[in-house]
């Protein structure tokens, strides 16, 4: 038997713990045998002395066997996983999950509601009239058998002891530890029992990971955990310093994602979706190379069958599958209010600051900042120009879509997040890195 005190004061010392102490640890923190106020102790220890690939790989095969584990193997052929670290205007699972579907490979999804700036998956397919995140364990296999795509709330009692870890992590300033980051998400890609993994890595002001160095080891890192199991997990690093796409707010979202199905999408969240399916199908072996990964995706999109395994996917979720057509059957905004710019002189987008513009949108009720807060599927923002674009006096910036709550702070604060240069402008690369 150990004495926690010990364990702290060992981890504070910059001493590396054991598989049998950190087993320890989690085990107690989940049966309630050792206390928040020691835990919290651990966490700032390990975050001025980062965890070691041991001990990281030991945390997460703790916190991985402290619950359920997910049993897809009633579910035939290829199943890929796709998790991102979260962003601004991140709709990504709306688009490849579609695509790579179409293409033969299994997704059985388990996502997560948002908590911060904009809702998750759950809440832009709930923006979806009818539609239901609820199903059970063997409609969800009956579903990814017949169509290949199911995305359904997290029903099982995966990793309770992240549940308990990340609530603790954000109220002690400890979120930001790599080594913690790479644990928590690969303890539960884990016990969702895909074969394969496919991660994105959010770079940026709108994003846990600031700069590329930081991103890249935690890239290495889960990639890393993922072999040890013999799950071959690729991660992709991708641009987060401008919001993804031009619609961020739920309902907004899932219309931009059916418009990049229909080959209409923004330019930046398009060459993402295609470059993570394409990663998905070169992890599947659906494709031998990029280039045919490519042609595949490019073929898939062209078709229509993309748009096609979207529309499927809500039938089968009990959702009305003529929003693909009809827009006017999503909840609406009161309110639309246009913000134009006034400046005599032209300019061009230098930055737009992608964790101000989600957070507007919170402020509009399209995120939450509590577990109990109710989310706003109509509410949010297109953006009219991103970083890169030529703006002329009396050009739209941006498009808020309110229902009375939040619009003056929100309007000012998408004004605050735009920042001009009179020189022209890159267009910034969307697709950073890739960790195979």
């Amino acid at each position: 038997m150990y004495r926690v005190v010990d364990l702290i004061t060992k981890k504070r010392d910059g001493e590396r713990l054991t598989k049998d102490e950190i087993n320890f640890i989690i085990n107690g923190y989940v049966d309630g045998s050792i206390p928040d106020y020691q835990v919290s102790a651990l966490l700032m220890a390990i975050y001025y002395n980062p965890l070691d690939d041991n001990e990281i790989w030991a945390l997460t095969d703790a916190m991985l066997k402290s619950g359920e584990q997910i049993d897809l193997s009633k579910i035939t052929g290829i199943k890929v996983d796709k998790h991102s670290t979260g962003g601004v205007g991140d709709k990504t699972s709306l688009v490849i999950g579609p695509i790579v579907a179409a293409a033969g490979v299994k997704i059985a999804k388990m996502s997560g509601r948002g908590l911060g700036h904009t809702g998750g998956t759950l809440d832009k397919l709930e923006s979806i009239p009818g539609c239901t995140i609820e199903i059970d364990g063997k409609d969800f296999i009956k579903q990814v058998n017949e169509i290949g795509l199911a995305i359904i709330g997290q029903t099982a009692n995966i990793t309770p002891a992240d549940k308990k870890l990340y609530a603790l992590r954000d109220v002690t300033a400890t979120v930001d530890s790599i080594g913690l980051i790479a644990s928590s998400i690969m303890s539960k890609k884990l016990a969702s029992g895909a074969d394969h993994i496919v991660l994105d890595v959010k770079v940026g002001s709108g994003a846990f990971m600031k700069n590329l160095e930081e991103a890249t080891t935690l890239a290495e890192t889960m990639v890393k955990i993922g072999k040890n199991v013999g799950r071959e997990t690729v991660a992709v690093m991708t641009d987060m310093e401008q919001p993804l796409g031009n619609a961020v707010g739920n309902s907004l979202e899932v219309i931009e994602a059916i418009e990049t199905l229909k080959g209409n999408g923004p330019k930046d969240f398009t060459e993402l979706c295609k470059v993570l399916a394409s990663e998905i199908l070169l992890i599947a072996k659906i494709a031998k190379d990029v280039k045919e990964a490519e042609t595949i995706v490019d073929d898939i999109i062209r078709s229509g069958k993309g748009l096609e395994k979207l529309k499927e996917m809500i039938s089968y979720q009990h959702g009305n599958p003529e929003v693909i057509n009809d827009y006017s059957l999503f909840k609406q905004a009161s309110e639309e209010i246009e913000l134009i710019y006034l400046d005599e002189e032209d300019a061009y987008v230098d930055h737009i600051d992608a964790l101000m513009i989600g957070e507007a949108a919170m402020n509009l009720g399209a995120g939450r900042a509590t577990k109990e807060d109710v989310v706003d599927h109509s509410v949010g923002i297109v953006l009219h120009k991103k970083v890169g674009d030529k703006v002329s006096k009396n050009d739209s910036l941006a498009t808020i879509y309110a229902n009375d709550l939040g619009v003056e702070v929100a309007s000012n604060m998408v004004m605050e997040a735009y920042q001009m240069s009179k020189k022209p402008t890159s267009t910034p690369k969307v697709i950073l890195k890739i960790v195979r």
